[in-house]
């Protein structure tokens, strides 16, 4: 089977978080032993007997597949990434992008939110859902997608409700939580459950106070993630990667805690 080069772009162009992804997964499709699944996962009658993983998601997203063989894929893609590890977990989250770009080629943005912020914060989401979805599940693909779906809305919302501040217009102000807040700064600022939450979080040492603090200010502040990064001097995709990694943990102790 011929297989398409990965196309490469000139060094000095700046990719975004999904082409990035892209890049990644193609490279793990299009080699000389490319990664690959088992192909009547996604078709009745394959000519062959395994596919690289961009043709499974070629017949995954298409309108044509049926519902049973796009559940019996997503289930076997969650398995894998949930039990052999990497690179499956990045081909998991890749399998959602086609779509993730329909789906924020139709979100309204403000002007002053970026796209490459946006297209981080449903990344992120749908990395945080995959770790807590079962690969057993009815609609796995389906939790992804919204929980994607929930993180750009918030993002757009509360960049709205930034851009309200910034113009003069009356709107909550929730505060900010301060560099060297401690455990009780933050137990004080509980002006909703997600504080307290992430209060106790830090006594259990789930999660640290820094950790914390980016996901208030970043998810229930609305705070741009580039002002934190340069804030902390990291870049924003090293930030995105820490706060996800808090969020996983966040969300195996809430569902621990929860059984």
């Amino acid at each position: 089977m011929h297989h398409r080069p990965v196309p490469r772009r000139p060094h000095t162009a700046r990719l975004s978080p999904l082409e990035e992804l892209e890049q990644s997964f193609l490279a793990l499709a299009r080699t000389a032993t490319p990664l690959t699944m088992p192909a009547h996962l996604v078709c009745d009658d394959p000519s062959e007997e395994a596919w690289p993983v961009d043709q499974i998601r070629v017949r995954l997203a298409h309108p044509s597949t049926r519902p049973e063989l796009r559940a019996r894929t997503w289930s076997e893609v969650v398995r894998r990434a949930h039990d052999l590890g990497e690179p499956w977990p990045v081909v998991a989250v890749a399998m959602t992008v086609p779509v993730l770009r329909r789906m924020l080629s139709r979100l309204a943005r403000p002007a002053h939110l970026e796209r490459q912020e946006v297209e981080q914060e449903a990344l992120a989401a749908v990395a945080v859902a995959l770790a807590g979805v079962g690969a057993g599940d009815p609609g796995v693909d389906r939790e992804l997608f919204a929980a994607a779906d929930r993180a750009v809305h918030r993002l757009v919302y509360a960049a709205r409700r930034r851009g309200e501040r910034e113009a003069g217009e009356p709107m909550v102000h929730l505060g900010r939580l301060r560099a060297r807040a401690t455990v009780e700064d933050l137990e004080g600022l509980t002006v909703s459950d997600e504080y307290q939450v992430l209060a106790r979080a830090v006594r259990a040492r789930v999660v640290d106070v820094a950790e914390a603090q980016l996901i208030a200010r970043t998810r229930l502040q609305g705070e741009p993630m580039g002002a934190l990064a340069g804030e902390r001097g990291v870049s924003m995709r090293q930030l995105y990667r820490h706060r996800t990694a808090a969020e996983q943990r966040l969300a195996s102790h809430l569902r621990h805690r929860a059984r």
